[in-house]
């Protein structure tokens, strides 16, 4: 099995390439996280331990760019940040499993070869994940267009990529940080608060299409049928 280890920590890199290459996990490590998606791309490994805190991008960025490249490698979230609200935002941006620090190296273990188990049981998920339905709205995969009934949806292009978003994982919150990197990519100059803007004005759009876009304080936003 072939891992990467995005992990910053010098000893921590010791001991699990070490620890896990005795037990035929074939361990490459990347300390940086800006680095850290061209180095997956590049590897293609069959799973990949993520650390949250890292130097220049942090885990959840990391991942929601990975996950916004059509990288479905299964990832498990390692992080000294153990609350329950934690997890449930590193579940919904992207992640598969989550063990929080300390933890016991055979559970590390045992986690990371189910993943590569389940991942292998489905081949399909290393395909491009598609938007879903919701309500009354359907994604049109040609056009990329979002359909209210038979009439496309008219959307800004930030406005539209929230919307496929959201769309991705309906009934699930996502990240204000995955969302960001999603509708801004790469602009710097953008406040963070420029999110609540696309999401105001997309919610107005959404009016009597049979979707909602809920705020969920602390985790995010979801999509949802509005019943």
């Amino acid at each position: 099995m072939k891992l990467l280890l995005v992990e910053d920590d010098p000893s921590m890199q010791t001991t699990l390439q070490r620890t896990l290459g005795r037990r035929q996990i074939d361990v490459r490590v990347c300390g940086d996280g800006a680095l850290a998606v061209a180095q997956w791309r590049e590897l293609e490994p069959d799973v990949v331990a993520l650390d949250l805190s890292l130097p220049n991008l942090d885990g959840l960025q990391v991942l929601a760019q990975a996950r916004a490249a059509g990288l479905r490698t299964p990832v498990l979230l390692l992080t000294a940040r153990g609350t329950v609200g934690d997890r449930i935002v590193g579940l919904n941006a992207g992640a598969d499993d989550y063990l929080p620090k300390p933890f016991d190296l055979d559970e590390l273990e045992a986690r990371l070869r189910a993943l590569r188990r389940r991942h292998q049981k489905n081949p399909d998920a290393d395909g491009p994940a598609r938007p879903q339905d919701v309500g009354a709205l359907r994604y049109e995969a040609d056009s990329g267009a979002i359909y209210h009934r038979a009439e496309v949806l008219e959307l800004t292009p930030r406005e539209l990529a929230l919307l496929k978003a959201l769309m991705m994982k309906p009934g699930h919150a996502v990240t204000k940080e995955r969302l960001f990197e999603l509708v801004f990519p790469g602009e710097v100059d953008v406040q963070y608060e420029a999110i609540e803007v696309v999401v105001y004005r997309l919610r107005k759009k959404l009016a009597g299409t049979g979707a909602a876009l809920m705020t969920m304080r602390g985790l995010g936003y979801l999509l949802r049928e509005d019943r």
